[in-house]
């Protein structure tokens, strides 16, 4: 496959978003399979390099939808992945915590509850990963 424009912007907004070191430890534990590698290659181009790089929202804005979103539908490997991305982006672990909590109004306390479990290990991790 050859690299589009899309897709060379989606790989260096996803480094952006994520890291250098996440994304390089994503790549040969998630992505070295090769029917991963396609998914991670398509994702880079339509969703980091069409989607994510639309004028309108800042990253920040992008990154607490998709903590929200992922935290509603019960994605949890996703959420993970954009709790990263919304520190990164400058959220603190209170504000994400706090657009957690408020879901327990809208998606009900189990959906509310499991995502603070994710954010609560996510956020375990970082700190681990900065000592």
């Amino acid at each position: 496959m050859s690299e589009s424009e899309a897709f060379r912007k989606g790989a260096e907004l996803r480094r952006t978003l994520l890291g250098d070191e996440f994304v390089e430890r994503a790549n040969k534990k998630n992505y070295a399979d090769p029917n991963m590698r396609k998914f991670i290659d398509v994702a880079t181009e339509a969703v980091f390099g069409t989607l994510w790089t639309r004028p309108g929202l800042d990253l920040k804005t992008r990154t607490l939808i998709c903590v929200i979103s992922d935290a509603a539908t019960a994605h949890e490997a996703e959420l993970e992945i954009h709790l990263r991305m919304a520190l990164r982006q400058g959220w603190t672990e209170e504000q994400l915590s706090e657009a957690l909590l408020h879901l327990l109004g809208y998606c009900g306390a189990p959906a509310a509850r499991d995502a603070m479990l994710v954010a609560s290990k996510v956020f375990a991790e970082i700190r681990a990963e900065k000592k």
